[in-house]
């Protein structure tokens, strides 16, 4: 059964844009470009002059189809994409309880994952780690890479639906316990994580957010936190594939790494990152071996152009990184915070 979401009427609010699919056999990402000829008088249209029209395709087709790529808007670098994701009315995020290494380039302004040229990032929805997450996510290509990195994307209602239905509900039911263990020069240290070096501010974060923490002997921090495996999108109701096992777990490094990791630590919560079902019970390796399966079938991959935003709801639609060559920056905005049903209110 094919899961994606059926194309809908694509219209734009006005004959300056166009919207259509950028992929064969799917609607994820809808590609909006100036219509030809656009311009009064032949002058050629600053971004800002279709921000009217881009909102109300937003408002029309996000939620269905989970994902927009603008291109050709003559937007260009930091400042002009933070103005773009501020329009929407959001406040921009912080990168707070982050998880991989990113740096701020303006306000609500970060780098996409700074890791290695040569590695792959697994799909996953942004944050799907913790409690409350980003329900929108905006990239944009200030510089594209000489060959590959491309941002794969997903549906993760397609995700859902996809898995085996015996693996899916057991994550359903059991719910993940994520344990990070921060520093020692092996993940991110906390003082980074929690954009704070005072341990009284962590504290106060873990407590408000229902993690639970230690400082170990060393005077580094460890987390567990407990989390749904999956979620229901508050907008449409539709069920989503919201986690990041596969990415935690100790699976996900290369044997190598994973043997040697294992050689050094006393037991596995002890990993600089590491994921168990939610009453502390080890997931199967197998069961994460089909989940990867499914998201690389789900996978849609584009090559980026410089100047692109791509808009996603967090949500309904996750996101990678290929390997690439050459320089490449892609910068990230978030908004639009979304608590778990299963975070305390306080």
């Amino acid at each position: 059964m094919d899961h994606r979401p059926t194309v809908p009427p694509l219209t734009a609010p006005t004959d300056r844009l166009t919207v259509r699919p950028l992929l064969p056999g799917g609607a994820l990402p809808l590609l909006v470009t100036p219509a030809d000829g656009d311009g009064a008088g032949g002058r050629v249209a600053d971004w800002r002059d279709w921000l009217p029209d881009i909102h109300a395709i937003v408002r029309s087709h996000l939620s269905e189809v989970g994902g927009l790529l603008f291109r050709g808007l003559g937007l260009h670098g930091d400042a002009p994409f933070r103005a773009f994701a501020e329009s929407f009315g959001r406040a921009l995020l912080d990168y707070d309880f982050g998880s991989t290494p990113r740096s701020a380039v303006d306000k609500g302004v970060y780098t996409s994952t700074e890791y290695p040229a040569h590695q792959s990032i697994p799909l996953h929805n942004e944050q799907a780690y913790t409690l409350q997450w980003p329900g929108l996510i905006w990239f944009h290509c200030v510089t594209a890479a000489a060959s590959g990195g491309a941002t794969p994307i997903a549906d993760s209602r397609a995700v859902y639906q996809s898995i085996d239905p015996a693996i899916r509900d057991r994550f359903a039911a059991k719910g993940l316990m994520y344990v990070r263990n921060y520093g020692n020069g092996l993940d991110l240290p906390w003082q980074r994580a929690f954009n704070t070096d005072d341990p009284a501010e962590v504290e106060r974060f873990c407590r408000a957010n229902a993690i639970a923490w230690e400082w170990t002997e060393d005077g580094e921090l460890r987390t567990r936190q407990i989390c749904p495996a999956v979620a229901r999108h508050p907008g449409s109701g539709a069920m989503v594939w919201f986690n990041q096992a596969h990415l935690f777990h100790v699976s996900n490094l290369p044997p190598a790494v994973r043997d040697s990791l294992m050689a050094v630590v006393e037991d596995e919560h002890a990993l600089p990152r590491h994921v168990f079902y939610g009453d502390g019970t080890p997931i199967e390796d197998t069961a994460l071996d089909h989940i990867r399966a499914v998201l690389d079938a789900c996978t849609r991959r584009f090559l980026w152009e410089e100047g692109d935003v791509m808009m996603l709801d967090n949500m309904l639609a996750a996101h990678g990184r290929d390997p690439f060559s050459g320089a490449r920056k892609v910068v990230v905005a978030m908004a639009d915070p979304i608590r778990s049903p299963a975070l305390p209110v306080v």
